[in-house]
């Protein structure tokens, strides 16, 4: 799934941009937006291991996506602040992130539609 790469592939770039805050942040908003952008993609994780079970499956990628603008969110509040100050990063994230958000959302869309007409694994 390409939403799992890029989720994976953004909360690494997160993860990275904490340890540049300041020291009081690390463990606040820090702590907050790691473990937001991380849900992102570990919720995928266990909504595919459930893709069984459809409403499981989009119960996770909705949590999925909550997290992905939960993240949005705790980016705002760091670069308002001015925790996180660099705005070239800060515009990157920010649009990859909204950009994943709606490639999830088409992506429910298209569970909620057309998961019963998949070919199954091993069909």
């Amino acid at each position: 799934m390409e939403v799992y790469k890029e989720s994976k592939r953004l909360a690494i770039i997160v993860h990275k941009m904490t340890l540049l805050l300041p020291k009081f942040e690390l463990f606040e908003e820090g702590s907050q937006i790691r473990r937001s952008s991380k849900a992102v993609t570990s919720s995928l994780v266990e909504g595919y291991g459930r893709r069984r079970y459809k409403a499981d499956f989009i119960k996770y990628l909705v949590w999925s996506q909550s997290e992905c603008d939960e993240t949005i969110t705790h980016l705002d509040f760091l670069f308002e602040t001015g925790s996180f100050k660099d705005v070239a990063l800060y515009n990157s994230l920010k649009v990859d992130f909204e950009t994943l958000s709606k490639r999830m959302n088409k992506f429910i869309q298209w569970v909620e539609r057309d998961l019963n007409n998949y070919p199954k694994e091993g069909s």
